[in-house]
């Protein structure tokens, strides 16, 4: 096992190389890092908000707004419904949850009550509806979400939330950006260098609620609605110009069908946004139009009217165009607000705080000194006990292993928090156990009286089972904690995850490399370590 193999070489020359090169921007400014030639590596390592300061952000989820919001929807789909088929309907009174339906006429009581269960079991999962169907007296028909299904929206509320937050501010995934939920309706938003809050407030906060629903053009409904008798199937809306809308409640399409947006241009060379629907979006999409060719349908966002444009004919295959008062950037960020998707429910800032870049010099700083105190500690420790020789090979193949370590976190762009650099020392500490452990078996070897190259191999090989064990449950620690922590926990994780695998490496085969050169120049007759 000791014997200097030429792949064994090749493969630590190699990865001195290719750790050299991909940690060598880290010590650039970036200018100079723009600079380099387009063949090498540009990217540093990503500081975490505690390093390089950045912007804090606790927000409430509005659960009770998206409540409503789904029995808006629930009322207006029993109105359209009993509609349908020609039901009557006396009043629509709403409640908590639901709404209570009086049916016009007595006969039609048990059509309507047929009509409201299927609608019920529409689109219901293996039977197991969230509403349900009660009848009343005086021709008086119940129709609610279940209360499992009213307890599971705010969960749900918040869950989709943190998600939808998360691809707006980091679509790659890479920046570390800790987004965590805190109690039952609160999120907690951490961006490392983003000073302005406020930015990160306006990508963040906007609801992104896109939907298409007619335009009300019944001859007297906008004057009606302007003098504040709104039609209960319909609403008032404004557009961006502050132009008024009678628009229908019903919702024919929504973003929640759309599956790509993009920055377009129109007619007239304006920007524009180009946008494409799933399969149900484009059948209902071909369906809405084909029905009202001839009227105009309005285009609302977060409930503001963008353009309400005239159906010339039916829309088929699901793509479309959004045009309206745009300028690219505006447009830019309206298809990244959409392609990451609509937030359930309204968010609201309750605490925001700004870490200054300060203080982050400061964490800089004092992880420099503790890493490089922590680093003089082990180097000291080694060349005390095992001399300038093994102490030495030991020395350099920690070197080599901070350099794998910077390299492939600036590889793949993962975010070094002080609990990171902690992670950092911890693995230096854990990369030398493995060249302890090694050295006392060839002690123990020499001392029984084995020849130095016996002494050397059985101190790899018996060693080898010890040093795969220890490491194999600090990684298993290290994904627990990657996997359930968030933040600055899985920053530990993360480093604590690399220097496993890079330390395996620079302690056991550098070693191995450096001392089978040694062996085979010096032809030592004994031990040094042995005495």
């Amino acid at each position: 096992m000791i014997q200097l193999s030429r792949w064994k070489v090749t493969l630590v020359v190699l990865s001195l190389l290719v750790g050299l090169l991909l940690a060598f921007p880290n010590v650039l400014t970036p200018a100079q890092r723009e600079a380099l030639p387009g063949w090498m590596p540009k990217q540093g390592l990503n500081l975490g908000l505690d390093l390089q300061g950045g912007s804090y952000l606790l927000l409430e989820v509005d659960v009770p707004a998206m409540r409503e919001k789904r029995v808006t929807n629930l009322v207006e789909d029993v109105r359209t419904t009993l509609a349908e088929q020609k039901i009557p309907i006396g009043s629509l009174q709403r409640e908590a949850g639901g709404v209570v339906v009086t049916v016009g006429e007595g006969a039609q009581y048990d059509a309507a009550l047929t009509a409201l269960r299927n609608l019920a079991m529409t689109g219901a999962p293996q039977g197991q509806s969230d509403r349900v169907v009660t009848r009343l007296s005086d021709n008086r028909i119940r129709f609610a979400f279940t209360d499992a299904a009213l307890a599971a929206m705010g969960a749900t509320a918040v869950d989709q939330s943190i998600e939808v937050v998360r691809r707006r501010i980091d679509s790659t995934g890479t920046k570390e950006i800790s987004i965590t939920r805190q109690g039952a309706d609160r999120i907690v938003v951490q961006a490392p260098g983003e000073s302005d809050p406020s930015a990160l407030e306006r990508v963040i906060g906007q609801t992104a609620q896109l939907t298409f629903q007619m335009v009300d053009v019944s001859a007297t409904g906008l004057q009606d609605a302007m003098a504040g008798r709104v039609p209960p199937d319909s609403e008032l809306l404004v557009g961006e110009d502050g132009t008024p809308y009678l628009v229908k409640k019903r919702v024919l399409v929504s973003g929640e069908n759309l599956t790509r947006a993009g920055v377009g241009s129109d007619q007239n060379g304006r920007p524009a946004i180009d946008f494409r629907f799933d399969g149900q979006g484009a059948r209902r999409f071909g369906e809405a139009t084909a029905q009202n060719i001839g009227k105009p349908f309005a285009i609302i966002l977060d409930g503001k009217v963008i353009s309400a444009p005239t159906i010339q004919g039916a829309i088929a295959g699901g793509t479309g165009q959004i045009t309206g008062n745009f300028t690219i950037q505006s447009a830019s960020e309206l298809v990244n607000l959409l392609n990451g998707g609509a937030l359930p429910a309204p968010l609201k800032v309750e605490e925001r705080r700004v870490v200054g870049a300060e203080l982050g010099a400061d964490a800089i700083k004092a992880g420099q000194i503790s890493t490089a105190v922590g680093a003089a500690i082990i180097v000291l420790f080694m060349i005390l006990s095992y001399g300038f020789l093994f102490g030495g090979v030991s020395v350099l193949g920690l070197m080599l292993n901070g350099i794998l370590i910077v390299a492939a976190m600036s590889l793949f762009q993962a975010t070094l928090t002080l609990p990171g650099i902690a992670g950092l020392v911890l693995t230096f500490a854990v990369a030398v156990d493995a060249n302890v452990l090694i050295y006392e078996r060839m002690r123990d070897e020499a001392r029984a009286g084995r020849s130095v190259i016996a002494s050397m191999d059985a101190g790899f090989n018996k060693a080898m089972g010890t040093i795969i064990d220890a490491n194999l449950t600090t990684l298993v620690a290290a994904l627990i904690m990657f996997a359930f922590g968030a933040g600055p926990v899985r920053g530990f994780a993360w480093t604590l995850t690399i220097g496993v695998f890079t330390s395996m490496f620079s302690s056991v085969m550098v070693a191995q490399v450096l001392l089978g050169y040694w062996l085979k120049v010096a032809k030592p007759k004994k031990l040094p370590i042995a005495e």
